[in-house]
């Protein structure tokens, strides 16, 4: 858990642990833990919770902006955290409070990413409200590739609200990643190709996109089997 708590990590050593997180003993996270790539971040109390305040720095010259944790290389297991976001008081009209968990990061520029548009959830309009979450692999496959090439494989709605806590479970095995918004047992989002394929590993870092102000709490990692 960020904040007052720990960043919990777990091994496993079969699939079907992957459905069933053992409990295990947290690591503090402690600032010297973790690293700010074109983010601003602080401790805070944030809607009842412990949290890590992080605020998307404009001037980054970064294609992602991320909070890398200290974590054995991640291959196949389950990310789970308590996410918010919400543009920023100086973000521009298209701002969405962008937040969201990468996965597999190498070298800071190759990663899997999975976040989403809090801003789309409500939205009078529906195109908006389906674009409400979204998958992208950089450097190769950004948003805007994905959503020319193939419309509406890799974004999909769910009930959000910007500044509001939601709960992410990311289970990612091989090529596949699940995403489970808000405790629902039937996935949100699946994506059945991730780009940079079944065997890749990296670390694993919250991810935050431009004009957004996001908070972190409860974050929890648990290792697959190699």
């Amino acid at each position: 858990m960020i904040g007052a708590a720990a960043l919990s990590i777990a091994s496993l050593r079969s699939p079907a642990a992957l459905a069933a997180p053992q409990d295990v003993v947290g690591t503090r996270l402690e600032t010297r833990a973790i690293r700010a790539i074109g983010v601003e971040t602080a401790r805070t109390d944030y809607q009842g919770r412990a949290a890590l305040r992080a605020t998307a720095l404009e001037s980054a010259p970064e294609l992602d902006r991320l909070v890398v944790l200290d974590t054995p290389d991640f291959g196949d297991g389950v990310i789970e955290a308590w996410i918010s976001g919400a543009p920023s008081a100086t973000a521009s009209a298209t701002a969405r409070g962008f937040v969201g968990v990468a996965f597999r990061v190498h070298d800071e520029a190759k990663l899997e990413a999975i976040y989403v548009r809090p801003t789309n959830g409500r939205a009078e309009d529906q195109l908006r409200r389906n674009h409400a979450v979204q998958y992208i692999s950089h450097p190769d496959h950004p948003w805007e590739r994905l959503r020319a090439e193939t419309p509406a494989k890799y974004e999909t709605y769910v009930d959000l609200e910007p500044g509001r806590w939601t709960h992410v479970r990311i289970v990612v095995a091989g090529a596949k990643a699940l995403l489970h918004v808000d405790g629902a047992v039937q996935p949100t989002l699946i994506v059945g190709d991730l780009k940079h394929g079944a065997n890749a590993k990296g670390a694993v870092a919250l991810w935050i996109g431009p004009g957004t102000l996001a908070h972190f709490s409860d974050v929890r990692v648990t290792l697959g089997a190699s």
